[in-house]
């Protein structure tokens, strides 16, 4: 799949095979490698703002996940977490690089830390950008998996809910599901990634993989310097959870911004980029 003359920072988008995947990866600066990660469901176009700002100080990366936005394939042992932190290493094996620095926002943030924990990376910090790394509390730790399973079981699944956002308001599906207004770019983005069954299904696929409860036990474990940035109105994750991760990590720091939402780096780039540089000693 091309991707679209209309895709933010295009310039920077290039093709990488990699472990039976080929990627959509983007690169640009220089400096430092910083590895972005984003979230489930989502794609590069998250880091459209942010991306352009780090790579003042940065050699910055961010690819596709796995069946996400313009990368195609899965992943040896599917759409796991460790599978997919194993994914993501031989990725930066044939980039040849080894990132000081990797930011994951929601669910690239579990995938960040799988890597470490897995000694598949070994960067000096990590930032959790609206990390999504415990458990769902609750009846739905038991529902949401297996109401993704089922959904993902179902071969026209991925087609009705693509279908279904055709007709919707996306920017008001954000607000709703994440607490973030943001810019007209991301919306068109993310309308067109709901609106194609191979990224709906990839998601889906993802959500009926993840143990967070694997992730969760192994936290205490973590020895590289943490930062957690999470908005405060955050509908997907409350702050709560962001909380409770801290503590499980040694010397794990937070930073809560008041007024956004789940997608907070899509809404402040610049704040969000000024802690990552604070934390990193990149200023």
């Amino acid at each position: 799949m091309n991707v679209p003359l209309d895709w933010p920072n295009r310039a920077s988008s290039r093709f990488v095979e990699a472990g039976h995947i080929r990627w959509h990866v983007q690169a640009m600066g220089e400096g430092p490698v910083i590895l972005l990660l984003h979230g489930t469901g989502a794609a590069t176009h998250s880091w459209r703002g942010l991306m352009p700002l780090l790579s003042e100080d940065f050699t910055v990366i961010a690819p596709d996940l796995p069946g996400h936005g313009f990368t195609s394939g899965r992943p040896a042992g599917g759409m796991t977490m460790p599978a997919m932190a194993r994914a993501t290493g031989a990725l930066l094996t044939a980039l040849n690089v080894s990132p000081e620095v990797i930011a994951g926002h929601s669910a690239g943030a579990a995938i960040a830390l799988r890597m470490v924990l897995d000694g598949i990376a070994a960067p000096r910090a990590i930032v959790g950008l609206d990390a999504a790394l415990l458990p769902f509390p609750g009846l739905g730790a038991a529902l949401f998996p297996t109401l993704a399973k089922l959904l993902f079981v179902n071969p026209f699944a991925p087609h009705v809910f693509a279908g279904l956002s055709r007709g919707g308001d996306t920017a008001s599906f954000l607000r709703r599901s994440t607490g973030s207004s943001i810019d007209a770019a991301g919306v068109t983005q993310y309308a067109r990634l709901l609106r194609t069954p191979a990224h709906v299904g990839a998601a889906l696929d993802m959500m009926a993989s993840w143990d967070l409860d694997a992730l969760k036990r192994d936290l205490t474990r973590i020895r590289t310097p943490l930062l957690l940035v999470h908005g405060d109105i955050d509908r997907a994750i409350p702050l709560s959870a962001a909380r409770q991760a801290a503590a499980l990590v040694p010397g794990a720091r937070l930073e809560a911004l008041a007024g956004l939402g789940h997608l907070a780096h899509e809404e402040q780039p610049d704040r969000v980029a000024a802690l990552i540089r604070d934390f990193t000693g990149e200023k």
